[in-house]
């Protein structure tokens, strides 16, 4: 399996001023050869478009959550990505959506699950941690509630995409296909084990997330998703679970998750990354590469991360083909990359 890992230190612990902001927008099977340049070009801008807007926060002395929520909703507004006007189609011909945030000063944290009225998931997942004694919320509850706390609701069709239906009619034809293939092979040596893995046929998943630390020495993480494409039986993957996909907790990181979600639920990815570094002493990097790189991939399951720790340390490890993912700094230090190097 072919991998990368970026690492950069910006800031040291006796520097309160210092912030930073990272962004991933899913990670899979994504190469250079099948983008074009334009489409290239746009997935570029949408990802500096939502570290401008999580940046004008936190350079303000803005708060990480509000870096957080204000940059998922620049990407929940995007439809490149899988969240929000981008989220992908369900066996139902639906967009079901999950999200998912955690302040890392509180350890308070909120999500919802299969909402399908709710313009951005994410205000809706900050007003269950604000406003409810509940960390987690679904369906027309979570619908409900997050009308009654003024989140924007829409009508189901505002989520309508004419590439993520196309992508959807696809996806269920060749699932079909599959599905009779591998009864077929069900006996073989293990080659359809791989050959249905959801990220070795071209990638059914799809995530954005930010994390953030503010001047103020605070973390906050935030997940987004549509999901994965054909899912069925309202299926929930790890971005609104706490621990899973998402979680943060100022005494060592934030982290976001993104990638085939069950593995990520099994391994309780992103509050492993945290327990490593607490009881290990591992150093972020550590113990996001042990994660990620290791213990991901001998389950069989593809995906990546990205995180930042307490004294601004950034990492972003991943085992597919490539990751939408970004960094910038309070020393003016910005990164944008798509591909594996």
């Amino acid at each position: 399996m072919l991998f990368i890992t970026a690492f950069h230190c910006f800031a040291q612990n006796n520097n309160p001023k210092k912030f930073a902001l990272v962004v991933h927008g899913g990670a899979g099977t994504i190469l250079k050869s099948q983008m074009t340049p334009e489409k290239e070009k746009l997935y570029e801008q949408g990802l500096n478009d939502a570290l401008t807007a999580g940046n004008e926060i936190l350079s303000k002395g803005g708060t990480a959550m509000d870096a957080v929520v204000a940059v998922i909703k620049v990407l929940e507004d995007n439809p490149l990505f899988n969240a929000g006007k981008g989220a992908v189609f369900t066996n139902e011909g639906m967009n079901e959506l999950d999200a998912s945030i955690m302040d890392g000063k509180t350890l308070k944290a909120g999500a919802v699950a299969g909402v399908t009225t709710i313009k951005n998931p994410i205000t809706a997942a900050m007003a269950v941690m604000d406003k409810s004694e509940h960390v987690m919320m679904v369906g027309k509850g979570a619908e409900k509630f997050a009308a009654q706390q003024g989140c924007i609701i829409v009508d189901p069709s505002y989520f309508y995409t004419e590439e993520r239906w196309n992508s959807f009619q696809k996806t269920k034809q060749m699932d079909s296909l599959q599905q009779s293939t591998k009864d077929s092979l069900k006996n073989s040596n293990g080659f359809s084990e791989w050959f249905f893995s959801p990220l070795g046929v071209g990638g059914k998943y799809g995530t954005v997330g930010c994390v953030a630390l503010d001047m103020h020495g605070n973390l906050a993480a935030g997940t987004s998703t549509g999901g994965m494409t054909n899912k069925k039986f309202g299926r929930v993957g790890d971005s609104p679970i706490i621990g899973a996909g998402t979680y943060a907790d100022n005494n060592t990181c934030a982290i976001s998750c993104t990638g085939w979600g069950e593995f990520f639920i099994r391994l309780v990815m992103a509050k492993s990354v945290s327990d490593r570094m607490e009881l290990a002493h591992q150093t972020l990097k550590d113990a996001a590469d042990e994660m990620v790189m290791k213990k991901l991939g001998r389950l069989g399951g593809d995906g990546g991360l990205i995180a930042i720790d307490k004294d601004g340390n950034i990492t972003m490890p991943f085992n597919t083909e490539g990751m939408y993912r970004g960094y910038i700094t309070s020393e003016g230090k910005k990164e944008i990359k798509i591909y594996k190097e």
